[in-house]
C-alpha cells in the first residue's frame, strides 16, 4: 500500500499541484523493510506519468492562445520559445527541478516534442535524480567534513 501511496504523492508532484514525493520516499527508507527497486520504480513511474499530463495539457493549450482569460500573452509565448531553443529539448532532463521543471514539460508538450524524445529524456532525469534521493537516504553519499 505504501508504493501505491508513493506512486499517486510522485504523480501528484510532477503536475502543476504541489506535494513532496522525495519527503515520503525518505520516510519509507527510514522505516525499513521495503524495497528499494520498488520504491525508485513507483516514483520513478508516477512521477514520469505526471509530467505526461502535463505534456498533454501543453498540446492542448494553444487551442486556447487567443482567448482573453488566456494566461500568456503572445509576447510571453514568443519568450518562452526563444528560451526554450535555445537551451533546446535537453532541458527536459532537469524537469525533475523544483518549481521550473513542471513548466517545462508543459512547454515541451506545447511546443510539441516528439513524444519519445519527450518520455526518454524526462524518465532519465527524473530516474536518476530518484536514485540519488535513495543513495542520500540510505547514507551512501555521506558528506566529507574537514
Amino acid at each position: 500500500m505504501l508504493y501505491i501511496t508513493l506512486f499517486f504523492t510522485a504523480f501528484i508532484s510532477a503536475t502543476l499541484l504541489p506535494s513532496s514525493s522525495e519527503v515520503l520516499m525518505g520516510g519509507m527508507i527510514m522505516q525499513g523493510n521495503t524495497n528499494l527497486w520498488l520504491i525508485w520504480f513507483a516514483a520513478t513511474l508516477g512521477n514520469v506519468l505526471g509530467s505526461c499530463v502535463n505534456y498533454w495539457l501543453g498540446t492542448q493549450a494553444l487551442r486556447f492562445k487567443d482567448k482573453k482569460w488566456f494566461p500568456v500573452s503572445e509576447k510571453g509565448l514568443k519568450k518562452a520559445q526563444k528560451q526554450f531553443n535555445k537551451y533546446g529539448v535537453y532541458s527536459l532532463l532537469f524537469a525533475w527541478l523544483p518549481i521550473v521543471g513542471d513548466s517545462l514539460t508543459v512547454i515541451g508538450g506545447v511546443f510539441k516534442v516528439r513524444f519519445t524524445t519527450f518520455l526518454v529524456l524526462v524518465t532519465l532525469g527524473k530516474g536518476l535524480r530518484y536514485l540519488a534521493v535513495i543513495a542520500l537516504a540510505v547514507g551512501l553519499f555521506v558528506p566529507v567534513e574537514g
